[in-house]
């Protein structure tokens, strides 16, 4: 690809060596691409997710040689931001939905047709948002998350963004996933499709998800992201301290739990709600 190979030349060199013109062209292309879902940070290739790492450059390359500049107050809306991080625009031909109310796509995120978004919540550049997804007030899907089909983002669910290192898994959320109020999905964590992550759960690369179905522990290890399996209901929960002064202080430490698998029938909020009693 023509535009790869001139992005990954433009990265490697040193930031007085850039053009600025050549650079601002290459990354116009890029966030065009991007914005239409040509291209991804990330995409699944025989049923296992992997990392576009030039996507990723380019995005970086935005970072570095971008001017901050002075965006009008038409509208009524003011920001200073790199000149090649602008807001995405919507048509009404988009079939997005965009309820008022503080808002903000940048530029270099697909948002497909059947999108609702609440105020406010945000999109970050490189992100992929996949039709029929609601996101909630309060919620943040960063850059390079990759969000699937009908997704659910709850109120104050937050998706974080995966930059770099160039090569790690940005956060993945597959089909059909429902991710409760106040959660958050960080540093490069793939939910598989179905899964029900329950209001408040916070999955990271250093937390460890016990299965108390499977009885077994998933962990993020070298090359391989913390993966919660398909249909796994997710529910935060805890683990005692095995230490004296934690015993006797009957001190215990955050442990998402999965508790059980959802079947074909069975919709998110009905078990999320039996899980619960």
């Amino acid at each position: 690809m023509i535009l790869q190979q001139l992005i990954e030349r433009l990265y490697d060199l040193p930031a007085e060596k850039i053009n600025h013109d050549d650079a601002l062209e290459a990354i116009g292309q890029l966030v065009s691409s991007l914005n239409r879902g040509e291209v991804r940070a990330a995409e699944m290739s025989s049923g296992t997710w992997h990392v576009n790492a030039w996507v990723k450059k380019g995005i970086l390359l935005a970072f570095r040689v971008g001017r901050l500049t002075e965006f009008p107050a038409s509208g009524g809306f003011q920001f200073f931001d790199k000149e090649t991080m602008t807001l995405k625009k919507f048509g009404l031909n988009d079939n997005v939905r965009i309820v008022p109310g503080g808002s903000a796509i940048r530029d270099g995120a697909y948002v497909a047709p059947g999108v609702v978004m609440m105020p406010p919540s945000y999109i970050n550049i490189g992100a992929y948002v996949d039709g029929g997804t609601l996101i909630d007030s309060h919620a943040l899907i960063g850059s390079c998350a990759q969000i699937g089909k009908r997704v659910h983002l709850s109120a104050a669910a937050q998706i974080g963004g995966v930059l770099e290192p160039i090569g790690s898994m940005p956060v993945i959320i597959e089909d059909d996933v429902f991710v409760g109020g106040n959660s958050g999905i960080y540093e490069g964590t793939i939910v598989k499709r179905r899964a029900v992550v329950g209001a408040g759960v916070i999955l990271t690369g250093s937390t460890p998800v016990y299965d108390i179905v499977r009885q077994t522990i998933y962990k993020k290890s070298e090359g391989q992201s913390l993966t919660i399996p398909e249909n796994a209901v997710v529910i935060p929960g805890n683990r005692h301290i095995h230490h004296p002064f934690a015993k006797e202080h009957h001190l215990s430490i955050y442990a998402p739990v999965i508790v059980k698998y959802r079947d074909e029938k069975t919709d998110a909020a009905t078990v999320l709600e039996e899980s619960l009693r």
